[in-house]
């Protein structure tokens, strides 16, 4: 048998990176469709999805067994050009249940194409953490919509050179059955929800780039975003291709403890800076570390950690994600799967020695630097103006972007918000960066496509809320959480002064999520009481998807502290669900306006709520 050569390595370290980012790039439709077609539209029980869901983890268990009757050449081989034909796939296939299907094959092979590269003596501290780097960089560069959603001119080369990489260095699996470096590949999956989750996601990057200390975030300095996540994975790779690393006790217990808080500042504090940032910047250069010391140990059992290790991804991820639907603490996760790798470093070992040349070291730095500028979006200036005798208002639920049929197509909400030509546009559900969603900034994607400004306010945490967009100047922002009533999600309350013709207006976003069966009077009542407080003697209009009908208590504590509802005379005015609408749940109210047009999107699925435009003047 030949002895595993430089050569062998490095194409095995190619095609192993190639099969994570394809494997990425799968999870990152297969995760969705979980929600928006296997849940449709939350109809279906949770613990029914849950239970879809980790079958795929379990099923790709069986590969590792399967690698040994077939071996892993064979195996690596069939899985890996079901994994690129199903990536190649997703490029064409939108919606319903071929979406969910062909994603949930690719995710399959990819599952068993790592069991098998392990078997076969992949090294995971070269191939993983450069697979790692390489999607969150071209995530970066794509502005976090990833090529599934993108023209078939951009997503089908991406596919094909990254399937092409992959089963050029799977051919040489045969070449070896030693497994001298095959360690630290149970810490594949821990470390693959981590990456996409905080630690190298580019929209955590932009979300931590755009929170100030006021509780709110704001449109980021355009290099911020792409510069943060540049250092992210500069560092990262630094670490894992370093020619020399820190492997001595106190190192490992340091980058041990730096692991687990940056878990802890991504889950315990939702809108501030700092934290996110330490996340970022301790998370990725810990978890690189970890990954090069657990690959020195020996490993004969590497498939069946592979395929344990992505049993944890599903795992944590369905019980970080479910706690939405399900309501109870799941800020534990990140910290749990954490300690993953931790221990890991506290276990210590020699780092497996990962030499790269030169030029492959500048050119992966200047890679870290460069690719993520491909995404930069420069802010517009405000334009001051408008006219205060027709402000037009964009009330949208958007459902983190995906709509009935579970895909993801931000030109269709923006053109339905820019063909009502709105001034101002409040958003709820407005999803930054869940992995469960692809990972998406949906916010900014949308704002930089309208060429509007934004303001967020978290709600059920630093990525998940409600935004405000509009081109013209705001002088003052205010964010404040709703009290907790059971729901899972939260809530929150966004107030910004806006300058509409050379007066001043108080525009106020939110989005009341009461549990099945109750009524949201006290939110309602705090919502009233912040608008009034908010605004003084301004006009003042408060819009969202309330989900309260007219005339329901929570509504008439809100008209009876000064608001009325101008579509009154023209209810009812529906606007859920978007594809036959029956309820009236989204709703604009207002004091010192007066109405002068409404309509509904009509036509439009790209949420499960239809949009509410309404023309508004100063009374």
């Amino acid at each position: 048998m030949t002895p595993p050569s430089r050569s062998w390595s490095a194409k095995t370290d190619v095609a192993t990176a190639a099969g994570i980012l394809l494997l990425l790039d799968v999870l990152r439709v297969w995760l969705p469709s979980i929600i928006t077609i296997f849940g449709q539209a939350a109809s279906t029980p949770a613990e029914l999805m849950g239970a879809f869901a980790l079958a795929w983890f379990v099923a790709g268990v069986a590969a590792a067994p399967l690698a040994n009757r077939l071996g892993p050449r064979r195996l690596a081989l069939t899985a890996g050009v079901i994994l690129a034909l199903a990536r190649l796939a997703l490029v064409f296939v939108h919606g319903g249940q071929p979406q969910l299907y062909v994603a949930s094959a690719g995710l399959l092979a990819g599952l068993a194409f790592l069991a098998a590269s392990a078997a076969g003596g992949a090294r995971a501290a070269a191939g993983v953490p450069a697979g790692l780097a390489a999607a969150a960089l071209e995530h970066a560069a794509l502005g976090t919509v990833d090529a599934t959603w993108r023209a078939w001119w951009v997503a089908v080369p991406l596919s094909l050179v990254f399937g092409v990489a992959l089963l050029y260095g799977t051919t040489e699996l045969q070449h070896t059955t030693a497994r001298p470096a095959a360690g630290g590949w149970f810490l594949a999956g821990p470390v693959m929800l981590l990456t996409g989750m905080y630690a190298l996601s580019p929209a955590v990057a932009a979300v931590a780039a755009s929170y100030g200390t006021d509780g709110f975030a704001a449109t980021p300095p355009a290099l911020l975003p792409p510069l943060g996540i540049g250092l992210t994975v500069l560092a990262f790779l630094a670490v894992a291709f370093a020619p020399r690393v820190p492997s001595g006790r106190v190192a490992c217990v340091i980058a041990a403890v730096l692991l687990v808080a940056s878990a802890a500042c991504f889950a315990y504090d939702f809108a501030a800076p700092a934290p996110l940032w330490l996340a970022l910047l301790l998370g990725a250069p810990s978890l690189g570390l970890a990954l090069r010391l657990a690959g020195g140990r020996s490993a004969p059992r590497a498939g069946y950690a592979a395929a344990l290790g992505m049993l944890v991804f599903g795992v944590a991820a369905i019980a970080y994600y479910a706690a939405y639907d399900i309501g109870y603490p799941n800020q534990w996760v990140p910290v749990a799967v954490a300690l993953i790798p931790a221990g890991a470093l506290l276990r210590g070992a020699g780092p497996v020695t990962v030499r790269l040349p030169r030029r492959a070291l500048a050119a992966t730095g200047a890679a870290c630097l460069v690719l993520p500028l491909a995404g930069l979006w420069v802010p517009p200036s405000p334009r001051a103006g408008g006219d205060p005798r027709e402000i037009g208002v964009t009330a949208y639920n958007i459902r983190m972007g995906f709509g009935l049929d579970g895909t993801f197509h931000p030109d269709d909400l923006v053109d339905e918000i820019r063909a009502s030509r709105s001034d101002i546009v409040l958003l709820s559900e407005v999803d930054r960066a869940w992995l469960l969603n692809g990972g998406h900034d949906t916010l900014a994607v949308l704002a930089r496509r309208l060429g509007m400004r934004y303001w967020f306010g978290p709600a059920a945490d630093a990525v998940w809320g409600d935004a405000i967009l509009t081109r013209l100047p705001v002088s003052a922002v205010r964010s404040m959480p709703l009290t907790a009533v059971g729901a899972p999600t939260g809530a929150q309350v966004l107030g910004a002064i806006v300058t509409v013709g050379g007066r001043e207006l108080a525009v106020v976003a939110t989005h009341i999520q009461p549990p099945p069966g109750t009524e949201p009077l006290r939110q309602a009542g705090e919502i009233a009481a912040f608008a009034t407080r908010f605004a003084g003697d301004r006009p003042v209009l408060v819009a969202g998807d309330l989900n309260i009908t007219p005339g329901s208590a929570p509504f008439t504590a809100i008209t009876a502290a000064g608001f009325t509802d101008p579509l009154a005379p023209f209810r009812p005015v529906r606007t859920f669900p978007a594809d036959h609408p029956t309820e009236e749940i989204d709703h604009v109210l207002v004091r010192g306006l007066e109405l002068r047009g409404h309509s509904v999107g009509a036509g439009v699925v790209a949420s499960d709520h239809a949009a509410l435009h309404v023309t508004l003047a100063f009374a």
